[in-house]
């Protein structure tokens, strides 16, 4: 916010030119004291940068003043010095300073109703105001006059506020901040550390929430069953089972969704019983197809060798490959198996 003073002055500098005075210094100053000599306004730290000194061709000399704030409330008086004599430009101008603020009810919970005010020092007739949240112009809100009705009240109404008089958007209030309390929400389970569980390690579960104020109690349940199993931010649970956690505060309270832990040693079981099962199907695969492989090696010898008399033990009537066996003279050793030897598969006596 800039500002520009300009004092009257005409009857002094006519004065001046009738006696004839000639003018060395002119500048401003804030709350003369007699026989104090006040410096120059554009000289002083507070004011550095801050000050602007401008005439025109009918001696109308202005002050500007730039970032106005609170602490420039003074009394401003115009100082010329001339050869001869010094001169004030009495009665001066007051500068007050005029603000905006918003009045907020403190802390609401949410569900109830809250109306923010947006108050001014300044005398308006029939102002228009815009009201601002976190900097963002408001439109879906109800305003009436200089206040701000919230109702019902949510958490996302929980913010900065501030507010201005329409045509000096430039010029808004500082912001104040709108409370709101509510119970736990967006409750949720992490695992930690996340991914496989190892056998024989631990885990740790924990428990988070929004919520004003805080949680104050966190309890730990097992699906299924009533008890809880342990309270705290974060538990480690002892055994396989669906957990969840419970967030409580002075507000109301809010369940999180199961989260299934599973311990290793189940996966690792269920890995050794299918590679077992695995092996013991193989082993009789490949046991059934020796077996066969070695029954048809048996028939193809017993249809080559050549008997004269037919083994009591067989009926021939229902073995066509029997038909011309004759007697063999020459028989292999008690010991042996003709059927396993193959130098006798084509023997003939």
């Amino acid at each position: 916010m800039s500002l520009r003073l300009s004092p009257s002055l005409p009857l002094t500098f006519l004065l001046m030119i009738v006696d004839g005075l000639t003018v060395t210094k002119t500048f401003w100053i804030i709350d003369p004291v007699h026989g104090v000599e006040k410096p120059d306004l554009s000289k002083e730290s507070d004011y550095s940068g801050r000050v602007e000194y401008f005439t025109d061709k009918q001696k109308h000399f202005s002050l500007k003043l730039s970032n106005v704030e609170k602490k420039d409330e003074h009394h401003y008086y115009f100082r010329i010095i001339t050869d001869e004599y010094k001169w004030l430009g009495y009665p001066g101008v007051q500068l007050i300073f005029t603000e905006l603020s918003v009045e907020t009810p403190g802390a609401v919970t949410e569900g109830g109703a809250a109306v923010l005010k947006c108050v001014t020092t300044c005398s308006l007739t029939a102002p228009t105001f815009i009201w601002y949240k976190n900097g963002h112009p408001l439109t879906t809100k109800t305003t009436i006059n200089n206040q701000l009705h919230l109702q019902p009240v949510s958490s996302e109404d929980a913010d900065s506020y501030s507010c201005a008089v329409n045509g000096y958007q430039h010029l808004p209030s500082p912001n104040n901040t709108l409370t709101v309390r509510y119970p736990p929400k967006n409750v949720s389970v992490s695992i930690s550390p996340p991914g496989e569980i190892v056998e024989d390690s631990s885990v740790t579960l924990t428990c988070s929430s929004d919520a004003n104020p805080p949680v104050e109690v966190y309890t730990w349940f097992i699906e299924g069953e009533v008890s809880p199993v342990g309270s705290g931010h974060s538990y480690s649970p002892l055994q396989s089972g669906s957990y969840y956690c419970e967030a409580r505060n002075e507000h109301g309270s809010q369940r999180s969704a199961p989260f299934f832990v599973r311990g290793n040693s189940v996966i690792v079981f269920g890995a050794v019983a299918v590679g077992v099962g695995i092996g013991v199907l193989l082993f009789l695969i490949v046991w059934m197809i020796r077996i066969k492989k070695q029954n048809r090696n048996m028939n193809a010898l017993y249809v080559n060798v050549d008997y004269k008399t037919r083994p009591p033990e067989d009926d021939v009537t229902s073995l066509p490959d029997y038909e011309n066996i004759q007697d063999m003279k020459i028989h292999p050793d008690d010991d042996d198996d003709a059927c396993s030897i193959p130098e006798y598969g084509n023997a003939a006596m």
